[in-house]
């Protein structure tokens, strides 16, 4: 059985999982705030139906377990339910507690990326390069059909849905650069950016020095979200601590910038991750607290308003509002776009992207995903900005299938570019910590 955290962070301060469970009154004021329960109708695959699952079996009362596998593994972990509640009941860990108590392990995949990702950056860098070499040579949509007849649909959809091949790494490009004498911000490179889009990762460092000065670059592993997601909670102990170090050797007290709001709500939580580690939590307290998303650290950006005829909108990435409670950066964009840019309709509803859960549950993550885009195509936008790594793949793939005259962008890529409009050349200094 996989280890699970056993108290978690609430409102009400650290309590055991069943408390926390306990927390939930069942009032129903989340079930229309829950994206599958809307596509589904169905009580288990809501908040408080969930959170009712995972007391039930820790009384030991509940009998079909396979229910409950299916309503957990089917949660987005969004948090929109816990935005909705009065109590601010932490569904999403409760989700993830449930999860590893079922779970004897996490699946195979998973177990080779966390392997990989502890310690072993060499080797998963020459498995990607070979893969996109494939892709790029279409091999891979070949492979499709024989992924799928061999049990491995989720390698199948995950090829289907991206198609991001860069030929260098982020790590790979921020490592040449010279590190500046007194740096004002480090940047972590989340693995999303690092590895399938460093395009995003050189616009935050960018637009990261021409808002606050030279920075340095943390050369950081994973933050450890993948293994945590997945019951491999002392694997992510094991990444949470190397963060933590190599920040605290890097530039003690300097602000913490990534570009991936899931990631960054992780980095965030990090305490959650040590409550019966004294010493560690009140490491990991300090280091959450120096943690930035690009959402926070460019809002007050000054950039000059835009002449361009494109409409803008902007997706909040669940972990952005949900997961840290950042508001969209509306007045940002705003100033930039001018009537240009129009709010999205129930921007902050996830868009069914949420890590590898497109590719585990493809029908109801495009039920969800559908109503996002009909979202979009309702504002008529050619462009949707976003600030996560899942939502960047789920929209690029949605735009293409139900709205084609839209594409999408990461938030620091549009910030970048705007502030490097009529000015000169910018050689960075941005270089590994």
């Amino acid at each position: 059985m996989s280890q699970g955290l056993g108290r978690l962070i609430t409102d009400l301060g650290d309590r055991s999982t069943y408390d926390a469970a306990s927390q939930c009154s069942r009032c129903g004021y989340c079930e229309q705030a829950c994206p599958t329960y809307v596509a589904t109708g169905r009580e288990s695959q809501s908040g408080r139906g969930r959170n009712q699952l995972v007391r039930l079996m820790l009384e030991g009362k509940l009998s079909d377990l396979g229910a409950a596998e299916e309503a957990l593994s089917t949660c987005l972990l969004c948090g929109a339910c816990t935005t909705a509640c009065y109590a601010h009941v932490p569904t999403a860990d409760i989700v993830l507690e449930g999860r590893r108590a079922l779970a004897e392990k996490p699946p195979w995949l998973v177990r080779v990326l966390t392997w990989l990702l502890v310690g072993h950056r060499d080797a998963l860098s020459l498995l990607l390069k070979s893969s996109y070499l494939l892709k790029r040579a279409g091999l891979s949509r070949l492979a499709r059909p024989f992924l799928r007849l061999a049990g491995f649909d989720g390698l199948a959809e995950a090829d289907a849905h991206v198609d991001e091949t860069p030929s260098r790494f982020l790590f790979e490009e921020l490592g040449r650069r010279k590190r500046p004498a007194e740096p004002r911000w480090l940047y972590f490179a989340p693995c999303g950016p690092n590895y399938l889009y460093p395009r995003v990762g050189l616009a935050t460092v960018s637009a990261l020095e021409s808002t606050r000065g030279p920075g340095a670059f943390l050369d950081n592993g994973c933050c450890g979200l993948l293994p945590y997601n997945y019951g491999e909670v002392e694997d992510a102990r094991c990444l949470a601590r190397a963060v933590i170090e190599k920040s605290e050797k890097s530039g003690a007290g300097l602000p913490v910038v990534a570009d991936c709001s899931s990631c960054t709500a992780f980095l965030k939580s990090y305490p959650q991750l040590f409550l019966e580690e004294p010493a560690w939590r009140a490491r990991a307290e300090r280091f959450a607290e120096s943690v930035q998303d690009a959402v926070e650290a460019f809002s007050g950006a000054d950039i000059e308003p835009s002449t361009s005829a494109e409409t803008v909108t902007y997706h909040e990435s669940c972990r952005a509002c949900h997961g840290q409670g950042l508001p969209a950066p509306a007045q940002l964009l705003s100033r930039a776009c001018g009537d240009k840019f129009t709010e999205l309709p129930e921007s902050s509803v996830c868009c069914g992207g949420a890590g590898a859960f497109s590719f585990v549950h493809p029908e109801l993550s495009d039920e969800v995903l559908k109503r996002k885009i009909g979202a979009v195509a309702r504002t008529r936008a050619s462009l949707v900005l976003t600030s996560s790594t899942s939502c960047l793949i789920q929209l690029a793939h949605g735009l293409k299938k139900y709205y084609p005259q839209g594409r999408v962008m990461h938030l620091s890529e549009f910030v970048a570019k705007r502030l490097s409009q009529g000015k000169p050349e910018h050689h960075g200094t941005t270089t590994g910590a």
